[in-house]
């Protein structure tokens, strides 16, 4: 499964946490420690907030360890908000289109994890996308159809009830096909103002994911990228962490019916 990391907070470059840390993104698409595949070359991507109120994003399908231009970039970018994505894939193509973070209008996501079985649901949960936006999704993940779902199920509106919503559309559509493997999943969108990171898992093995809430920012990654396990906090399973404003974040459970 794929690795990523969010952050939010003062202004950094994004060398700060790609590079330089002993265990950073870029150490963990070689050699992660608390991934199902330890290695993660299936692309990447970065994406940023700046002077405006969209994101920009950048993609490859190169290894994430190999591409000069990420290293020149993060060493230039600096920003209050980015999100950085190395890829390891379920099944579906290699291919700039299916690199996160995926970015619609003001919106970011990116996404590890599978739905069970996601070749026999891929129409079904196309078909919960409405034809003002599907025209608009560029790949053919499961990652980017999650997000087209909780955008036409209200993100703009309710964060929250959205990914609710989202979820328990795929549990059942997973029921109707009698599907049995896991839906499993750790996911972050930001809109550059307000920021939700999600873990959930239909069985007891969500993909691991941890937040450091210090210095005035907040990091939120698949794996910690120091070893001062104190400093870092495990988001529960079955939980969303919100972070709204310059206020603390806050963890709810997910209530999934």
């Amino acid at each position: 499964m794929c690795r990523w990391l969010s952050y939010r907070g003062p202004a950094i470059f994004l060398e700060d946490l790609l590079y330089t840390p002993k265990h950073s993104l870029i150490d963990q698409s070689l050699q992660a420690h608390e991934a199902k595949t330890p290695t993660n070359g299936d692309g990447f991507g970065v994406g940023w907030f700046g002077e405006r109120n969209i994101p920009g994003t950048y993609h490859e399908i190169l290894p994430a360890w190999n591409d000069g231009n990420l290293r020149s970039l993060a060493r230039q970018i600096k920003s209050p908000n980015f999100f950085a994505h190395v890829r390891a894939s379920t099944g579906t193509a290699t291919s700039r289109a299916n690199c996160h973070p995926f970015s619609h209008g003001r919106w970011m996501f990116m996404h590890n994890g599978q739905v069970g079985d996601y070749h026999r649901l891929r129409r079904a949960m196309e078909n919960r996308i409405p034809d003002e936006t599907y025209h608009c999704r560029k790949g053919t993940t499961d990652s980017e159809a999650i997000f087209f779902m909780l955008l036409s199920n209200g993100l703009d509106d309710d964060p929250v009830t959205a990914t609710r919503e989202t979820i328990n559309e795929i549990r059942g559509l997973m029921g109707d096909y009698d599907i049995k493997l896991p839906f499993r999943m750790t996911a972050a969108f930001t809109d550059g103002s307000r920021y939700y990171a999600v873990r959930y898992s239909t069985d007891d093995r969500p993909p691991s994911l941890y937040y450091c809430d210090e210095k005035g920012g907040l990091t939120v990654m698949s794996e910690p990228v120091t070893e001062e396990s104190q400093t870092w906090k495990e988001v529960p399973p079955d939980s969303i962490l919100i972070s709204e404003g310059d206020g603390r974040p806050t963890l709810a459970g997910l209530d999934i019916n």
